[in-house]
């Protein structure tokens, strides 16, 4: 027998504290939302201004504006393509990387029969995700120190180098540690997705390749990676989106003055330009600049994913 559609006033009011409940639990969360991502910002205007640290907070709208005058500092100043050469650099190779060892590293564990053995490895591979990368970025400096470090121990034990190797004292390994080091935190973690999409392919695919004769790598080439498909163009549109966003807090731990060439990227300079120098102008302007392209690169990846694979955001 049919439910009979609640009419009438009582089922309206029942409706409306039903969803006044649900709204009540989204409350927290829309008002953090609200302070720490609305409100801020109106403090974009300081890109167009010429605000001092001061002024406060009514300078915001009292200060002159500058138009462009922010964004020219930018693009004459010294450091404008060496950071850009090294936020792209970084994150492009470490994006590649990134994507195509998780991806194999998520097939690998789907193949796997020991299921003991897999959990292990799934475990020791996650840990590092949790931790936060003052600790993590710690043991690596300790990993890589050329005073007894692990790493330039068993280099130099094994004849690979003669002497210890500066890799954080020498601009030239920067990109290397930085995409590295990367990897090694997040390889766990990002092979989650790509096993949550195989654990939705179909068991009979699997089973009618077997019947035909496929072999293990034949039904990962044709039945795994296939089925998988729009779940990597969807991680390679986000790669792309955030093609001008490196992980702060990493680069801050390693960058020091002897790297500074290979390091200085987009988010540092607004850090050591922005807040260090209180040039809040010239940092605000950075950063809304970064954001601008990031969202172009959004809809543009969205767009080259939707033509070639019928795979996309929106």
């Amino acid at each position: 027998m049919a439910r009979k559609k609640r009419t009438g006033s009582k089922g309206i009011g029942r409706d409306w504290r039903t969803q006044l409940e649900l709204h009540g639990m989204l409350l927290p969360g829309s008002l953090m939302m609200i302070v720490f991502s609305i409100l801020p910002l109106v403090g974009l205007l300081i890109a167009f201004k010429d605000y001092k640290p001061a002024m406060g907070f009514q300078g915001i709208f009292t200060s002159k504006f500058n138009h462009f005058e922010n964004f020219r500092q930018i693009f004459i100043s010294d450091q404008f393509w060496p950071m850009v050469r090294n936020t792209l650099g970084i994150n492009l190779i470490g994006q590649v990387v990134s994507i195509f060892a998780t991806l194999s590293f998520a097939l690998l564990l789907n193949e796997l029969v020991n299921q003991k053995f897999k959990s292990m490895v799934q475990t020791i591979t996650y840990m590092p995700h949790f931790l936060s990368w003052v600790v993590f970025g710690g043991l690596c400096i300790n990993l890589l120190s050329p005073d007894g470090g692990f790493v330039n121990t068993i280099l130099t034990a094994l004849h690979i180098v003669e002497e210890p190797v500066l890799f954080l004292a020498d601009a030239k390994y920067f990109w290397g540690v930085a995409i590295v080091t990367g990897l090694l935190k997040d390889l766990g973690w990002g092979a989650i997705l790509y096993l949550a999409a195989i654990s939705g392919i179909d068991p009979t695919l699997y089973e009618a390749a077997t019947i035909d004769g496929a072999s293990r790598w034949q039904r990962i080439r044709n039945v795994t990676v296939p089925g998988i498909m729009p779940t990597i163009m969807i991680m390679v549109i986000f790669a792309v989106a955030g093609m001008l966003n490196n992980n702060f807090t990493q680069i801050y731990v390693f960058q020091n003055v002897l790297n500074m060439p290979a390091s200085q990227v987009i988010d540092t300079y607004v850090y050591n330009v922005g807040l260090k120098q209180f040039n809040f102008g010239i940092g605000t302007a950075a950063s809304l600049m970064k954001s601008v392209l990031a969202i172009l690169l959004l809809f543009g990846a969205n767009f080259v994913s939707g033509k070639l694979t019928d795979s996309s955001l929106f």
